[in-house]
């Protein structure tokens, strides 16, 4: 049997996915639920909790807990990287995912900071190099409005990027196409990658920098691209708030069966 906070954290969302409860609109006080007798003060705030932790509300002192306003983004897992989109245009990542969204954005929305450190163990893998030989860290904050999104720090080789706008600490994207308009203009043109995804509970940290509940979850991005030569060009790790976004995927499905037999 579940235990009561639950139970009631499930009974109101389906009150707010029904529309009971319209985004931006206050759930009742914890002290009102208790009078109406859904449990103890301690049940509806773990109930409450459960709810933010889940991304259906928000909390925060003053305006009690409300019914999120706005869908989760789409975090588009290919199309994003269409080249059209940075090559021949200006639409960096972040920016395709608002447009799949509907949802507005402004280039201040991403500031970055760029550093030459000692490469991690992931990294240093991911690169094929030794551990602690120095990379160029772009580390990434993404906002909505106020609210952080996501954290993306791309790792890349000195001698791909020296020189370049990558390096280039200024706020915002790395010019017209984002970075890997960049290593293309370098000689470095993107071929294929690897994603791998990983879901946990944020650390204290994390949940402070993402504006994140205690408890909340988060995606952590592990991210490889290659030129055609088989080349890493970048490896990145990128943290999201894994209630403010829903990964979509569009993909042929491959047939090597077949393609052997040709």
């Amino acid at each position: 049997m579940a235990p009561k906070w639950r139970e009631l954290a499930d009974k109101l969302a389906e009150q707010i996915r029904r529309g009971d409860y319209a985004p931006g609109q206050q759930l009742p006080h914890i002290r009102d639920l208790v009078d109406a007798g859904e449990g103890s003060k301690s049940t509806v705030h773990a109930a409450y909790k459960a709810l933010e932790a889940e991304g259906l509300v928000t909390s925060s002192r003053g305006h009690g807990t409300v019914v999120r306003e706005q869908a989760p983004l789409k975090r588009l897992g290919i199309a994003r990287y269409d080249k059209a989109k940075w090559r021949d245009g200006d639409e960096v990542a972040f920016i395709a995912d608002r447009v799949a969204s509907g949802r507005a954005y402004k280039r201040g929305e991403q500031t970055q900071s760029v550093s030459r450190v000692p490469a991690p163990p992931l990294v240093a893998a991911a690169h094929g190099l030794p551990e602690g030989a120095e990379v160029y860290a772009r580390a990434r904050l993404v906002k909505e409005g106020d609210q952080p999104t996501h954290t993306l720090t791309s790792y890349y080789r000195p001698e791909h990027v020296e020189g370049t706008r990558i390096v280039d600490p200024s706020p915002g994207p790395a010019g017209r196409g984002g970075g890997f308009r960049v290593l293309y203009d370098a000689g470095y043109e993107i071929d294929h990658m690897r994603e791998e995804l990983f879901a946990r509970v944020a650390t204290q940290e994390e949940a402070t920098l993402l504006q994140l509940a205690p408890g909340e979850w988060v995606v952590e991005l592990h991210r490889t691209t290659w030129t055609a030569d088989e080349t890493v060009v970048e490896f990145a790790i990128g943290l999201h708030a894994a209630t403010r976004f829903a990964w979509a995927y569009d993909f042929q499905v491959p047939d090597s069966a077949r393609e052997a037999t040709q």
